[in-house]
């Protein structure tokens, strides 16, 4: 294991399955509307509000509700904090892994 690696970098707010699939999701889109993240990652309404509640609370994910007539539209951003703590957690997940052999068994 590299000796530059502290498990302690890695953010316990996107390291839940979830979370981390909203903000991968998120980091190639400038916005993305609540269903298309619900389809992309297979939830429930229920569950995708809950982990999306918990990257709005750290600051990660700016969430902004309208309605389109009379029908609600929930749109999420990723904030300037949210890119920058991905970009960190991507890296404290490669300084976890770079000591890991990378060659398969035959």
């Amino acid at each position: 294991m590299s000796a530059s690696f502290d498990i302690a970098e890695i953010d316990d707010v996107i390291h839940g399955r979830l979370r981390l699939g909203v903000m991968a999701f998120l980091s190639g889109a400038q916005v993305a509307e609540f269903n298309q993240i619900k389809a992309k990652l297979e939830t429930t309404d229920g569950n995708l509000s809950v982990h999306l509640r918990k990257l709005e609370e750290a600051g990660y994910v700016a969430i902004e509700k309208t309605f389109v007539g009379r029908k609600p539209l929930t749109r999420i951003r990723l904030t300037e904090k949210g890119r920058v703590a991905f970009i960190d957690y991507l890296d404290a997940i490669s300084k976890l892994t770079e000591a890991i052999p990378h060659k398969r068994k035959a």
